[in-house]
């Protein structure tokens, strides 16, 4: 059996937010972080693995030979910052040479799921050379989106590694969809010295490779440890949710709605309307005759579709109270003309009428007879004062 010291560099980007695996990015690496140290530290117990980020390039775990020490700081790593890959690549190879076991080989596991925009290619093999000089084999693993851009240049750096001759060092492309963890396993990286495919983790199909049954603890620690990560991310996600609410709709579909509601509320409006009127009837046993006739006018421009306060029906309520004044006027002239008639009638009798004196109301508006009719009467008046026999009117037969 091979002893082997491995340092793990997990890439910690913003990039490993991203749900092309399930959940994300970074939980798919997670899984896959926990089978390769067990793998390791399985297969030989003087193996011992560590953990660096490649964003801050950062040792988390020393070199040891417990995965559950390395799994709970890989638990709680934030995706946050950049790539930086020719940073940690040489940090891992310093953190390899203080390994307390120098006859061990070295390996780097490098998994990365972010572009690799900021490297250059030249000084990445460089780099290369320098680590096939120390003898140090490097195995990556590229998962993402970003393959297209990305792997060009690592199989250049793993091409410069391995030489003409060399097979120590590998790099597996999984793209989006299946999961990270199998394409691990069926991959060169976690196979033995003659090439042959490992056996069980002794997870035997249990989370995280460990069975309950053999270290009921790690178990647990894993699974609790996995579930606060989730549930940290989740709370995290519905945070950035808050923060940065979806766009509202736009002004055309707020035109769109505001004329839907109002076609909607037309109809119903409108009965509303008619119905108000309705209860809102005048009571025309209290209206006078002009108040109903010009109410009746109204009410017929209404039904025609005029609206109430056109020009039109101001016109036609003026044409209608003007047409109810001249009726006035000529009923008023014909009581008067009548009157006088029935007093030149009167005054033609032979005897004297006892006329009933008129009301102060009926003398202001009796218009006052001119002409020889009045003086035919003022004479007959005089000839009946001076002779008083006439005024006793005619005597009866014996």
């Amino acid at each position: 059996m091979v002893l082997e010291s491995t340092m793990i560099c997990v890439d910690d980007s913003d990039f490993m937010r991203n749900g092309d695996f399930v959940p994300t990015r970074m939980a798919a690496m997670q899984d896959a972080v926990n089978i390769v140290s067990l793998q390791k530290t399985r297969t030989n117990p003087e193996n011992n693995v560590g953990l660096l980020t490649l964003a801050s390039s950062e040792v988390l775990t020393t070199l040891t030979t417990d995965p559950a020490k390395l799994m709970s700081k890989m638990l709680a790593i934030q995706p946050q910052g950049e790539l930086k890959l020719m940073s940690g690549l040489r940090v891992a190879h310093l953190a390899l040479k203080h390994r307390q076991g120098k006859n061990h080989k070295m390996r780097i596991v490098v998994f990365v799921g972010s572009p690799l925009d900021g490297v250059e290619e030249g000084e990445l093999i460089k780099l290369a050379k320098r680590l096939k000089k120390e003898k140090v084999n490097v195995d990556i693993i590229a998962f993402g989106d970003e393959l297209v851009k990305n792997q060009k240049i690592l199989n250049d750096f793993i091409d410069t590694l391995n030489g003409r001759d060399g097979t120590g060092s590998h790099l597996i492309v999984v793209p989006p969809g299946p999961s990270l963890t199998d394409a691990l396993v069926n991959s060169p990286i976690l196979q033995t010295e003659d090439g042959a495919p490992i056996g069980s983790l002794g997870g035997g199909g249990f989370d995280f490779g460990v069975d309950p049954n053999d270290d009921p603890e790690l178990a647990l620690a894993l699974r609790v440890s996995m579930e606060e990560q989730r549930a940290r991310q989740e709370a995290e996600a519905r945070a950035q949710q808050v923060e940065n609410p979806p766009e509202g709709p736009s002004n055309e579909e707020q035109m769109l709605e505001t004329a839907l509601r109002m076609s909607m509320d037309g109809p119903s409006s409108a009965a509303g309307a008619s119905a108000s009127e309705a209860r809102a009837a005048p009571d025309f046993s209290a209206m006078s005759e002009e108040e109903q006739i010009a109410y009746a006018m109204q009410m017929s421009i209404q039904d025609s579709g005029v609206p109430k306060d056109s020009s039109a029906t101001e016109a036609v309520k003026q044409e209608a109270v003007e047409s109810m004044e001249v009726d006035a006027e000529g009923a008023a002239a014909a009581e008067a003309e009548g009157k006088h008639n029935l007093q030149e009638i009167l005054d033609t009798l032979p005897f004297d009428v006892v006329k009933p004196e008129p009301s102060e109301q009926e003398e202001s508006s009796e218009p006052k007879p001119t002409g020889p009719t009045t003086r035919r009467a003022a004479e007959r008046d005089a000839k009946r004062k001076s002779d008083p026999k006439s005024s006793s009117g005619p005597s009866k037969k014996k």
